[in-house]
């Protein structure tokens, strides 16, 4: 595999084989035959030292591919078409959106106060200022100050850093598009992604149906992009697909919980026998005092044991906790029936706008597979946002799901001061992802935001969907790896 360089003009051999005649060039030094030097018109201009992939095998392991691109690029001929996808896709985005009037602007990478999401960051440190830092975690609050500017519409196609877990799905680095139109709302914004996105496929993937069906695991799975795209509330989409009726004030309640219990659990066992027997083994630690629940979580189980119909623990299924039990194999394992509980106590511990968010995400999200709007989600998550005129207890947003996952999040942007400020302070979830309250940016609301409809989106999602592919890691080219022992 060493790079070679030859000299001379391009022919055909008699049998037809394209080939070049190497020939010195015309003002070169002459090289007598036999004399020591290189081969006229010939010339190696890099040695390769490491073997290459098998000529017939390839390179097929996934850790080896991951971390060694360069070579997965060039032994792999579908990796190289991802990469030109992954570059068309993007190059489209840009030429859409400044053809619709957006400018596109850089905004700090390194920030003071991490904010624009709620997730979890990268710490760092200034020496010459001595100024603890964070690698952002979104750009939203810089481009909303371009919005006070008066620039009317920006966009920025961004690196963004969440210190947080690593699957299919998620990168601690990633790839994110965020835009703001003054004047605009959730509405207009929801147009512009469906349309930016519908013209990006036809320009990339050559129309608006894609069958995926050859890639692994997607089971024949088609995806189709075609307008209109649905939206439809998230407490009406959960009603529609779990029969739950949404309680603003008891959440899941007695008449509820059992079926909403349920249904969130199942998804997370291959099958309702596999939960009915985990079931049964926590109903019998339950009963024998091996673990102790809250009164609503006690109470939460058994409406799940009427609702599924379970018979009272036998003798066939051991307690949790005992480890001499020959039969113990023949039985869950105490980790199924220690996260069954932990899952039943979290879903309990929630407010009601937590658990209709949580449903959702653990048994709506999933399911769907062609572009839907989710909207009019609960406020109190969404500190950032405006909440809708005829009920506050809603967010003026919408989650686009396309592929079982959020692909982009709109907003009606908040842009009143003192609102903004009593959301910021009153926003749930977990106290490490909450985001700290930026007081310059409050100021910028002082000085005068127009209302403005945002959208993020997230590059690499967007690709796995536009792609078929299964993995982040396969869209970004260098993803993170953990280090070899």
């Amino acid at each position: 595999a060493d790079l070679v360089t030859v000299h001379g003009p391009l022919a055909t051999t008699k049998t037809g084989e394209v080939t070049v005649w190497a020939e010195p060039p015309a003002d070169s030094p002459r090289v007598e035959p036999g004399a020591n030097g290189p081969d006229p018109g010939f010339a190696i201009t890099s040695k390769s030292l490491a073997l290459p992939p098998d000529k017939h095998k390839g390179l097929t392991d996934p850790e080896t591919r991951y971390r060694k691109r360069y070579v997965d690029l060039v032994a792999n001929p579908e990796v190289m078409d991802l990469a030109q996808k992954r570059i068309a896709i993007i190059d489209a985005i840009r030429q859409y959106l400044r053809g619709r009037g957006f400018v596109e602007v850089e905004t700090p990478m390194l920030q003071a106060i991490h904010g624009g999401a709620a997730a979890r960051p990268f710490t760092t440190h200034h020496n010459a200022l001595d100024l603890p830092l964070y690698l952002r975690i979104a750009p939203e609050l810089y481009l909303k100050r371009l919005l006070v500017a008066g620039m009317p519409k920006v966009f920025e196609i961004n690196r963004n850093f969440r210190n947080e877990g690593v699957s299919p799905r998620h990168n601690p680095e990633f790839t994110m598009l965020e835009a703001y139109a003054a004047y605009g709302n959730w509405e207009t914004m929801a147009e512009l992604v469906e349309d930016m996105v519908c013209t990006v496929a036809e320009q990339v993937c050559g129309g608006l149906v894609l069958n995926h069906g050859g890639a692994e695991g997607t089971e024949g799975r088609t995806i189709d992009l075609t307008r209109p795209w649905r939206r439809v509330s998230m407490a009406d989409l959960v009603e529609e697909r779990t029969h739950w009726i949404f309680d603003r004030d008891k959440g899941l309640d007695d008449s509820t919980a059992g079926m909403a219990l349920f249904l969130l659990l199942v998804g997370q066992f291959e099958s309702s026998s596999a939960l009915r027997a985990v079931m049964s083994g926590v109903l019998k630690a339950h009963e024998s005092g091996k673990h102790a629940l809250d009164a609503e979580s006690s109470s939460a189980i058994k409406r799940v044991q009427e609702f599924l119909d379970l018979p009272e623990a036998g003798d066939h299924l051991v307690l949790i906790d005992d480890e001499n039990n020959e039969n113990r194999k023949a039985r869950h394992a105490s980790p199924d029936n220690d996260r069954l509980i932990a899952q039943i106590g979290h879903l309990m511990s929630l407010t009601p706008a937590e658990q209709l968010t949580e449903v959702y995400e653990k048994l709506i999200e999933p399911t769907l597979i062609d572009p839907t709007f989710v909207t009019r989600v609960p406020g109190t998550i969404i500190p950032l946002a405006k909440r809708c005129r005829d009920d506050d207890y809603f967010a003026d947003v919408y989650e686009l799901a396309i592929n079982g996952v959020e692909i982009s999040p709109g907003y009606s942007e908040l842009n009143d001061p003192d609102v903004q400020e009593q959301q910021f302070r009153q926003q749930v979830g977990d106290e490490a992802e909450k985001q700290q309250v930026d007081e310059d940016f409050l100021e910028a609301l002082r000085v005068g935001m127009p209302p403005a409809g945002g959208m993020g989106l997230g590059i690499d999602r967007l690709i796995m969907m536009l792609t078929g592919a299964q993995s982040i890691r396969d869209v970004i080219l260098f993803p993170l790896m953990r280090p070899r022992d």
